[in-house]
């Protein structure tokens, strides 16, 4: 008896363009929801549903007694749907090419667990009052899932072979510092909101034990340490004549960062209005994807020759 993936795949076989997009959408929509979902606590609108999974304890929507903050919580939740249905097209599409990709159907299937990983955290979020530990876990796993989503991406534009380094090893160590650095970076922004203004709901909603303004100092310095490290990226590619899309990578991380620094100086500045909290958490996305692409361009996975058998997935764990 077959699954209802195996029936599709038999029946349909999706192309590279259309298997590139598929893994995009995941992408795409995993950055709206980490901006709407910053839009929920930026409007007060935490606590808009009373509970979870249901809006209120009689009813599944929000109720016109809900206000504005109750539509807004309950279509921040609804996104989900539309997340899963990206994911589910990128399964489906993965499972569909000719041959079989069994890794980027497991990459996919991944980001399908970390979505309803994530959904249940919602939950223990709104059931705790918007405790601000399950805040910062909740954005860091919508981070966790766009991370898989990303490498889903650059994995359905590659073939199956092993990984071969296209720049020599002190360079990539270098990458992995950045890449560690800038992980660093975004879970100590989740402490400067955790302990700042923003506490996601109008009512007395408890922060972190932490100064806002020292817990700011540590955030920005780590952004300049990403920031040092992204110039020396940039330039041992240079030395190192790497290829032009690897450089490209790490022009396109350097902008991101100034652009993303600019912004969270002018909101600490300003006492942080919403307008740039949200444009920060966006900003904080696309430097995550931009450090991610530098990372994984500095090695590659031929294409395997036309008609030719995928290669064997022992090497997944080193996408």
């Amino acid at each position: 008896m077959q699954t209802p993936l195996a029936y599709i795949a038999k029946r349909w076989t999706p192309s590279p363009k259309t298997l590139r997009r598929a893994a995009l959408a995941p992408v795409v929509m995993s950055v709206v929801i980490i901006v709407t979902g910053g839009a929920v606590r930026l409007t007060g609108s935490g606590l808009g549903c009373d509970t979870w999974p249901k809006c209120t304890d009689d009813s599944l929507f929000a109720t016109p007694e809900q206000g504005i903050h109750g539509a807004i919580e309950f279509g921040n939740r609804m996104l989900t749907y539309v997340l899963s249905a990206a994911v589910g097209w990128a399964i489906v599409a993965a499972r569909s090419t000719k041959p079989w990709r069994r890794g980027l159907t497991r990459l996919g299937w991944a980001q399908f667990w970390v979505v309803m990983s994530n959904a249940v955290l919602g939950g223990i979020t709104v059931w705790a009052g918007l405790n601000p530990w399950t805040v910062a876990g909740h954005f860091l796993a919508a981070n966790a899932l766009l991370t898989v989503a990303t490498v889903t991406w650059i994995r359905a534009g590659e073939g199956d072979r092993a990984p071969r380094p296209r720049v020599p090893l002190p360079v990539r160590r270098l990458s992995w510092a950045l890449t560690g650095a800038a992980g660093l970076l975004i879970a100590a922004g989740t402490v400067v909101t955790g302990s700042g203004k923003h506490a996601g709901d109008s009512s007395d909603v408890p922060r972190m034990p932490f100064d806002w303004v020292d817990t700011a100092h540590v955030h920005a310095a780590l952004a300049w340490l990403v920031c040092v490290l992204a110039v020396a990226a940039w330039l041992a590619l240079r030395i190192v004549d790497a290829p032009d899309d690897t450089r490209a990578r790490a022009r396109e991380l350097i902008c991101v960062l100034v652009a993303q620094g600019a912004v969270g100086y002018v909101q600490f500045f300003t006492d942080v209005p919403e307008v740039l909290v949200g444009a920060h958490m966006l900003g904080s996305s696309l430097m995550w994807i931009a450090v991610l692409r530098l990372a994984l361009s500095l090695r590659e996975r031929p294409l395997a020759a036309p008609g030719a058998p995928a290669a064997p997935d022992a090497a997944l764990t080193a996408a």
